[in-house]
């Protein structure tokens, strides 16, 4: 049998109400977290996170790579702001506070995600219909 896998977007498990679709666990992915993030114009939902501190949802000293497909939008992180756009590519290491925030025409970015010297292990929520994470009770 075959081992690989060809889905569009839109064909893509989501969770959030659509804003985050799960790529990694929707096409088979193992090695590595991949999400697609649509967030419109105006979403400010979109925690400023480190993957230290912040990791209620298992990513646990995660890395990040951002890949803007589409749309525009600014990058918060090292108390600077980048733009991202497609042609713009972001690491973040897991200890730097991060928040993407979309420009006036919404962005859509493709997330992935591991853990420098370990091997992938997925949190629960990029499963196929999981739940979302849950902030941490106050």
């Amino acid at each position: 049998m075959a081992d690989y896998s060809v889905k569009r977007l839109d064909e893509l498990d989501s969770t959030f109400g659509g804003v985050a679709k799960r790529a990694r666990a929707s096409l088979g992915a193992s090695a590595f977290g991949m999400q697609v993030f649509d967030l419109p114009p105006g979403f400010d939902q979109y925690p400023n996170h480190d993957h230290i501190e912040d990791a209620t949802d298992g990513s646990v000293e995660q890395e990040e790579v951002y890949v803007p497909l589409a749309g525009g939008g600014t990058l918060r992180v090292g108390g600077r702001e980048h733009r991202l756009e497609p042609g713009v590519l972001a690491r973040v290491g897991p200890e730097e506070k991060r928040q993407i925030v979309p420009g006036p025409e919404g962005i859509r970015v493709l997330c992935l995600g591991g853990v420098p010297g370990k091997a992938y292990e997925p949190p629960p929520w990029t499963e196929i219909g999981a739940a979302p994470p849950q902030p941490p009770p106050r």
